[in-house]
């Protein structure tokens, strides 16, 4: 390593220094020698061509992409946001091109990540698609490559992944279960008022008007967390109306007015995150059993016989915002304007709620007849159909 003939001399500290330029730019080591300082030197230059330190084309992807989590995403998105970005770009790009150079990643490189993913749902090809880009961006905006690859990168074929309301044999059988399961009435919450997981578990007795029938929403826990927090936007703050359905239930449940709606069996306070989950679990095992799932024995580890579910029967896309899709869907049924139908759902933007209202339905289509012929006593049997299916 040659050095600059004032590094021979130490420093006021006894110490020597090595300069160097790289990329245009001067760096330096500090050695208690000439000699020592000019290794240091050496070594830091081989890793800056490596890619191991400083922020350069030459670093590794998997590198560049903590960094720009770290720099760019952390400070500005939620916890649980942040790990989903980890997740995706841990699974699905580091093994394909982390070990790359930034400045030596093509276009194919990337499109070839997307195109291996084919078959996943459309939103999540759509997020992988727009990190993908978003790190290739910054990498292109801070001079650290030439060209952006991930430019013009297209998707490849994916499956619809559109949420859906609940079919009416789903529905029986949810209704039986929640009858008897510990949180079914707060799943029936979800079903009758179309609250959101993160908005049924912060309910507040206060925030239950049974004068007026209806529940007041203006908090929810953090997507990931267990924090309370106002919605996310404003048109999340609102009242719905209370169904006769679950009115009386949720009556002879009241409790102090700061107390929670909906808590963990043997008193264990509020759900958190975790015990939502199991709730969710627990209550589509029952749901499993009551649709008719198949069950057969198995030898557990202590050598006695197990009963151990052999065929599920619940569909894999029945979660949680289903239940929320099908209270969208029944206020469509019940001739609900989709303008009221966007405040009942707290949507921001009404375009959200049109998505689900497109959706017809057979009592929709009957509503539709019975306005264009005018029949009355038609109107009349849309109306009493409707009201037996639950809103």
């Amino acid at each position: 390593m040659a050095t600059k003939k004032e590094d021979t001399k130490p420093t006021k500290g006894g110490y020597f220094r090595s300069t160097f330029y790289f990329d245009g730019n001067q760096y330096s080591a500090t050695g208690k020698s000439q000699r020592e300082a000019d290794q240091k030197a050496a070594l830091k230059r081989d890793r800056m061509k490596r890619g191991e330190v400083g922020i350069t084309g030459n670093m590794k992807v998997e590198r560049y992409i903590d960094e720009w989590m770290e720099i760019y995403k952390k400070p500005v998105i939620a916890e649980k946001q942040y790990q989903d970005y980890k997740s995706m770009f841990k699974k699905m790009v580091k093994p394909e091109i982390g070990k790359l150079r930034i400045v030596d990643v093509k276009d194919i490189h990337l499109q070839k990540i997307l195109n291996n993913k084919a078959g996943l749902s459309a939103d999540r090809l759509g997020k992988l698609r727009s990190r993908i880009q978003a790190v290739f961006r910054q990498a292109y905006a801070s001079r650290l490559i030439s060209r952006n690859p991930a430019e013009f990168l297209t998707l490849p074929k994916a499956t619809d992944g559109t949420h859906r309301s609940i079919t009416d044999f789903e529905r029986k059988h949810f209704l039986a279960v929640a009858e008897n399961h510990y949180a079914g009435l707060m799943f029936k919450v979800m079903l009758y008022c179309g609250l959101r997981t993160g908005e049924v578990v912060a309910l507040d007795w206060q925030d239950i008007d049974f004068d007026k029938h209806r529940i007041k929403v203006s908090h929810a826990i953090e997507s990931g967390t267990d924090k309370i927090k106002e919605p996310k936007t404003k048109a999340g703050i609102r009242e719905v109306p209370i169904p006769n359905e679950i009115y009386d239930e949720l009556l002879a449940n009241k409790g102090d007015p700061f107390d929670p709606v909906f808590t963990r069996p043997e008193g264990l306070g509020r759900y958190t995150n975790m015990s939502r989950h199991r709730a969710w679990v627990s209550f589509k095992k029952q749901l499993d059993i009551s649709m008719g799932a198949k069950f057969g024995k198995r030898k557990a580890k202590d050598g006695k016989m197990r009963m151990t579910k052999v065929l599920s029967v619940v569909a894999p896309d029945f979660v949680p915002y289903c239940l929320r899709h099908t209270y969208c869907t029944d206020l469509q049924d019940k001739g609900v304007p989709i303008n009221v139908a966007k405040y009942l759902m707290g949507h921001a933007n009404i375009s959200v709620t049109a998505s689900i209202y497109t959706h017809t339905s057979d009592i929709a289509i009957d509503q539709a007849a019975a306005l264009i012929n005018g029949d009355d006593n038609e109107k009349n049997n849309v109306n009493k159909k409707a009201e037996g299916d639950n809103i």
